[in-house]
């Protein structure tokens, strides 16, 4: 009677595919959550609020500038090109418009993308130079030196023409 003869493999484990398979799964993870911890310390939590009541406190003026805005009767044309913005401000109660405005120029994601600019009157109408805007949507917040006031709206670059600017009733 012959016995069974066991024909054991004389390759070395390390030229089998299913045990490189089985320490992969286990250092994909490994490297996947090391990349994610790199991830969470390199990044600012930037929408994250301390002070909920100071915060709301904020909002509140917020709303009431945008009011005054309203009262004063405000409106603003703005065309922005490439290179340059300008803006044509006028107000329903023929009040005198400030010398100078400011305007913020501000991407929802990429606060590094955001601009604040000084706006100056020239025969009427405030212009200033600008960097050159990425295509996508942008948010302006236009206002007077003194913070009194303020109108904001939203635009997608590129423009077609000029966008209407008028205040929230709040």
């Amino acid at each position: 009677m012959r016995l069974a003869k066991n024909h054991e493999s004389s390759e070395p484990w390390y030229r089998h595919g299913w045990v490189w398979f089985l320490i992969a799964v286990p250092a994909v993870a490994v490297i996947a959550s090391l990349v994610t911890l790199w991830i969470a310390v390199r990044t600012s939590d930037g929408l994250v609020v301390d002070d909920y009541y100071q915060e709301g406190k904020t909002i509140q003026k917020t709303i009431a500038r945008s009011a005054r805005a309203a009262e004063l009767g405000l409106s603003a044309d703005v065309t922005l090109r490439s290179d340059a913005i300008s803006l044509q401000l006028s107000s329903r109660n023929e009040g005198a418009l400030p010398e100078s405005l400011v305007l913020t120029i501000a991407h929802p994601t990429r606060a590094g993308m955001d601009q604040v600019l000084t706006l100056r009157k020239r025969e009427g109408v405030y212009t200033t130079p600008i960097a050159p805007l990425p295509t996508g949507h942008w948010l302006l917040q236009l206002e007077d030196d003194s913070r009194s006031w303020r109108m904001t709206t939203t635009v997608s670059v590129p423009v077609s023409g000029p966008v209407r600017m008028i205040p929230s009733a709040g």
